[in-house]
């Protein structure tokens, strides 16, 4: 079989690891290129106990507070339930989905896992026609409701926090608790989740701002570990299975207070500071962003600095903010009440694009290329320019 040829997938789901899986009927597709492999390859009881032909839905399981089903696939089949964790089918299993997922009914279309901050509790969203059956996996509540305005989804899936809803060949964004559709759709899942010849266009806004040499705006990485960069209207977001790469969508998509052409970003204490002009927005980090009521407030208020200002970053969790304005750098402890600057330092470089720390030290981005210093101490203190790197081609993993 070749997906390439524009196929209704059964379902799509990731394992435990991350990699997505795409099945139709007996056959399954590991990751978002590569050929077809039978279904029992990977999970052969299906096969060899239950001569499963193919499944009706699929998700990962969200459920931190119950480590016997969190990252567990099940898989759906008319009246019954298999879960799966390494590959490996649970014992007891399968099971009626009755008993499993009560108030859910069988022959099902589509299922997809939602993470409590993108809905309102762990939950995991049931589709079967028009209707969705938001379950929430602590109470084993179950809320029906029609969602009319979107296709009949044949499968679901939840990646980088959006959710889409598959159809034909053919995919739609949709907000997992409302259901209202994000952006124009349908479109093609050829161009977004596999490599197929021809096809592909629809990555252009990836293609364009990963491997453009235009500067970056701003870098960061939250305190869950998402790594993001910041061009323009756009933001480049790192796959959580690194191997796939960087991955571009508008700003409003996420942060929908900002518009884009943002100054400096940087995370502390579990919250995300997004800097534009002489204000600041500060969104609570969780599975999705929230802002933070009150916000946005000038720069000077929450920081005691003016702006507008180049860059921004924090190491680890030390609660020093290094802020890049002009030629200098400013240390500001976020301890502090009120906050304010209490060190000023001359700079090598006459204009900072960007700037970000981690375990291996600060990167400062300037133009197309970044520099690499083993602390904010020497970045500081340093008046030779070091070896340059490429930001498209080192970072960003172009080849070209």
């Amino acid at each position: 079989m070749d997906r390439c040829e524009g196929i209704e997938f059964d379902a799509i789901a990731p394992d435990e690891h991350g990699v997505t899986f795409f099945f139709k009927g007996d056959h399954m597709w590991t990751g978002f290129h590569g050929d077809a492999t039978l279904l029992n390859s990977l999970y052969k009881e299906l096969d060899e106990h239950h001569h499963l032909g193919h499944v009706d839905a699929a998700f990962r399981m969200h459920h931190p507070a119950d480590p016997s089903d969190h990252d567990h696939i099940f898989f759906f089949l008319d009246d019954k339930v298999f879960s799966y964790y390494q590959h490996k089918l649970e014992a007891g299993y399968p099971k009626p989905i009755s008993e499993v997922f009560p108030g859910i009914p069988s022959h099902l279309d589509a299922a997809v896992e939602c993470p409590k901050g993108e809905c309102v509790a762990d939950s995991v969203l049931f589709f079967k026609g028009s209707e969705i059956f938001h379950f929430d996996t602590r109470t084993k509540n179950v809320k029906m409701r029609p969602w009319t305005h979107l296709p009949n989804c044949t499968s679901a899936l939840r990646w980088l926090e959006h959710y889409y809803c598959f159809h034909g060949h053919n995919f739609t964004r949709f907000h997992p608790v409302t259901g209202s559709v994000v952006g124009s759709y349908p479109k093609d899942a050829r161009n977004y989740f596999m490599r197929c010849p021809k096809f592909g266009h629809g990555s252009d806004d990836t293609e364009r701002e990963r491997c453009s040499h235009v500067h970056l705006d701003a870098i960061t990485s939250d305190d869950l570990g998402r790594s993001y960069a910041f061009r323009g209207n756009f933001y480049l977001r790192l796959s959580d299975r690194q191997e796939e790469g960087w991955h571009a969508f508008p700003i409003s998509n996420t942060w929908k207070e900002i518009g884009g052409d943002v100054d400096a970003v940087f995370s502390y204490d579990s919250k995300l500071y997004i800097i534009k002009g002489e204000q600041v927005y500060i969104y609570k980090s969780g599975a999705g962003y929230t802002l933070i009521e009150g916000y946005p407030k000038s720069l000077k208020d929450e920081l005691g600095i003016e702006g507008p200002v180049d860059a921004a970053f924090v190491c680890g969790d030390y609660e020093i903010l290094h802020v890049i304005k002009g030629q200098s750098m400013y240390e500001i402890d976020l301890n502090a009440t009120p906050r304010g600057v209490r060190k000023e330092a001359p700079l090598f470089f006459p204009k900072v694009d960007a700037a970000s720390c981690g375990p291996d030290g600060v990167k400062v981005f300037v133009g197309p290329k970044y520099f690499h210093y083993e602390s904010p101490m020497l970045f500081s203190a340093s008046r030779i320019q070091p070896h340059p790197h490429k930001i498209s081609l080192e970072l960003l993993g172009c080849d070209h």
